[in-house]
């Protein structure tokens, strides 16, 4: 595949969304992007916007496989990476693959789990593979963890663990879609449209898991200058030492902004990555990895306003 035409195939697979997903274009553009870039994505808001039916409609447009998981607090982490049965035939104990083992895997409501079974994700987004019985089960590519998070109720839940979130790519936030948006939504209601039928929807697959693979090995020749390198790390330090932040970015969020960086100027149609794809993808990117002192909470600062701050004081390479 060549880098001409990822920009081609980013544009079908959003046009193929849109058809669906109406009001949410940062979201959607988010999720392809990480698709892409091999990447995770956590993404945070109240139900009924849409997060199920970006996943499904995206798993059609791209035509691979795609599993919802629904987190609940009896979940149980064999019930995620699956078990070994005993074959009373056979006389030995064999694999059953639970829903990880798919392309796109939909982890509803995350923190509704306890930590032991969030824990099983850990291996599963780092490695893509999963260790069951001393035996290691590689999963297939491309793999993408979508999990979504209500921020509103906080009764029955388990706040996610640090190294959970660092293993997440972006954090999407999804706000309420606009008016325009929203009488679209009904309109589809309204002509007999229903989104659980894509096929009202006319949704055609643009893409292969092949292809979806072909692409992120091409996005790896984009170049990266020197000074892009030298850009990243910056905003890294001075978000570590930022007066309001009690915990910085890992190394971690550096590579996924690097990484991230690649494939957005791979979808702009470009070969090389420019200051302003770091500025743009930097709240995804770092907005869950950054912890305020409790005072600068009080004060009503948020990530995305710290992360505006530190943007505004990292001097900027010259293209």
């Amino acid at each position: 595949m060549e880098l001409t035409d990822i920009r081609r195939l980013f544009d079908a697979v959003v046009e193929q969304i849109n058809k669906v997903v109406s009001g949410q274009t940062e979201l959607v553009e988010g999720v392809v992007t990480a698709l892409f870039a091999e990447g995770s994505v956590l993404i945070e808001g109240p139900p009924g916007l849409g997060k199920t039916l970006l996943v499904n409609v995206l798993s059609h447009a791209v035509s691979c496989q795609f599993r919802r998981v629904q987190f609940t607090p009896d979940l149980m982490p064999s019930d995620l990476t699956g078990h070994s049965i005993f074959d009373l035939k056979q006389q030995t104990f064999s694999f059953c693959p639970g829903p990880v083992f798919t392309n796109l895997l939909l982890t509803d409501e995350i923190n509704r789990s306890p930590p032991k079974t969030q824990s099983a994700l850990l291996e599963v987004m780092q490695e893509q593979q999963v260790s069951v019985d001393g035996k290691t089960h590689i999963l297939q590519r491309p793999f993408l963890v979508i999990a979504t998070q209500n921020p509103i109720e906080h009764e029955g839940t388990y706040p996610l663990p640090e190294a959970q979130v660092d293993r997440f790519m972006f954090k999407l936030l999804v706000d309420y879609p606009s008016v325009p948006a929203e009488i679209e939504i009904l309109s589809h209601y309204a002509s007999g449209k229903d989104p659980r039928r894509l096929t009202d929807f006319d949704v055609q697959p643009v893409l292969t898991a092949d292809d979806v693979v072909a692409i992120q090995q091409t996005v790896k020749q984009v170049i990266v200058e020197p000074k892009i390198l030298s850009y990243i790390v910056a905003i890294l330090n001075a978000a570590r030492t930022w007066n309001s932040v009690t915990i910085g970015p890992s190394p971690r969020a550096g590579v996924n902004l690097l990484l991230a960086a690649r494939t957005q100027a791979a979808v702009r149609g470009r070969d090389f990555v420019v200051p302003d794809d770091i500025k743009e993808l930097s709240p995804w990117v770092l907005r869950h990895r950054l912890r305020l002192r409790p005072e600068a909470e009080l004060e009503g600062s948020t990530p995305d306003e710290t992360i505006r701050a530190i943007l505004e004081s990292v001097e900027a390479p010259r293209t």
